[in-house]
C-alpha cells in the first residue's frame, strides 16, 4: 500500500514496453534504460540457472487435504509443509476453482493487453496508489526499468475496491476478474488454514492476522513483450513478496518464473490449470 504523501505523477514521462517492443521489432539493440547490470542479468555468475528439467517445484494435490483417510490428509499437510520450508513456493492442483474461470481470466487479460493504446492509456496509473495500468515501479529518475508492462488492482478490502480503476473492455472483464477475485480469496482463505495447522495453530489465526473479515487483497496481471535481447534483461526484477501468499495462474506455453533455491535459479515448469503458490514474507518471518 502506497503512503498518502506518495508523488501524484511519475518522475519522467512513461513508455509503454509493448509499444516499445513494436517499435524496434527486427532490431537486435535494446533502449539502455533497460540493460541490466552484468550481476543482475539472467546468465551471469550470479546468477546461475539450473538447466535440470527434472527439477520443479513441488506439486501438490490439494484434495488430500480434505480426504477422509487421516494418512492421507497428514501426508498431504507433511507435503505442504516441507514445501515452504525448502522452497517457499508450491503448485497446487484440484483447488477447487474451474478451470474454464482459470482459461477466462488469462483470456481477457491477454485481450487488454492487446486493445488500442489509446484505448489502454484511459486507466493509466500514478505512482499514488499504482491502480491501473502501468510500467514501472518506485518514482527514482533514471532507474533501469524492467521489461513488461502491468495492471494493478485492490480487491480487499471493499471500501479500496474502486470500479472506476477496472477495464470496462473486453466487455466481460469487470464480471470475470470480481469472480476470479472472488475464488482466490476463498482459496488463499484455504491454504491459510493449512499453514496454520502446520504452525501448530489454530486454524484461523492466520487469516485473523492479516485482518479476519477485512484481510487485503490485491490483483496483478503482468504482460512481458518480446525481447530482442532477453539475455540483457529481466520481465521483473528478482525480489520476495511482502505479503501473506501470492497465487500466481502462469501461461503454461511459456515458462517464465524462476524461484531460487540454494545458489541456483530454477525454472518453475507450471502444471496444466495448477496455481503457483509462493509464501510471502510476513508468514516465513512466522516461520
Amino acid at each position: 500500500m502506497m503512503m498518502n504523501d506518495s508523488p501524484q505523477e511519475w518522475p519522467e514521462p512513461i513508455i509503454r514496453v509493448q509499444s516499445l517492443s513494436e517499435s524496434i521489432k527486427g532490431s537486435n539493440s535494446i533502449p539502455e534504460r533497460y540493460i541490466k547490470p552484468i550481476s543482475e542479468r539472467p546468465n551471469s555468475n550470479n546468477n546461475m540457472i539450473s538447466d535440470d528439467d527434472c527439477i520443479n517445484i513441488p506439486i501438490i494435490d490439494l484434495k488430500g487435504v480434505y480426504s477422509e483417510d487421516p494418512k492421507i490428509r497428514a501426508l498431504t499437510l507433511n507435503k505442504i509443509s516441507e514445501a515452504c520450508k525448502e522452497w517457499g513456493f508450491f503448485q497446487v492442483v484440484n483447488h477447487g476453482v474451474s478451470h474454464e474461470l482459470m482459461d477466462m481470466a488469462r483470456e481477457t487479460w491477454r485481450k487488454f493487453f492487446h486493445m488500442p493504446m489509446e484505448e489502454k492509456q484511459k486507466y493509466a496509473n500514478s505512482p499514488k496508489t499504482y491502480e491501473g495500468y502501468g510500467s514501472r515501479l518506485g518514482v527514482e529518475k533514471g532507474a533501469i526499468l524492467d521489461w513488461s508492462d502491468y495492471y494493478y488492482l485492490h480487491f480487499l478490502p471493499f471500501n479500496l475496491k474502486d470500479f472506476n480503476k477496472w477495464p470496462s473492455h473486453p466487455p466481460s472483464c469487470r464480471e470475470v476478474v470480481d469472480e476470479y477475485g472472488r475464488e482466490l480469496v476463498n482459496l488463499c482463505g484455504r491454504l491459510m488454514k493449512v499453514l496454520s495447522k502446520n504452525l501448530g495453530l489454530e486454524e484461523e489465526c492466520l487469516q485473523n492476522g492479516f485482518g479476519g473479515e477485512d484481510i487485503g487483497a490485491c490483483l496483478r496481471v503482468n504482460f512481458y513483450p518480446k525481447c530482442p535481447r532477453p539475455e540483457l534483461t529481466l520481465g521483473l526484477s528478482s525480489h520476495s513478496d511482502p505479503g501473506g501468499i501470492t497465487l500466481l495462474l502462469p501461461d503454461h506455453n511459456i515458462p517464465g518464473l524462476q524461484v531460487r533455491r540454494g545458489h541456483s535459479w530454477i525454472t518453475v515448469k507450471p502444471s496444466p490449470h495448477a496455481f503457483i503458490v509462493n509464501i510471502g514474507d510476513q508468514i516465513q518471518s512466522t516461520e
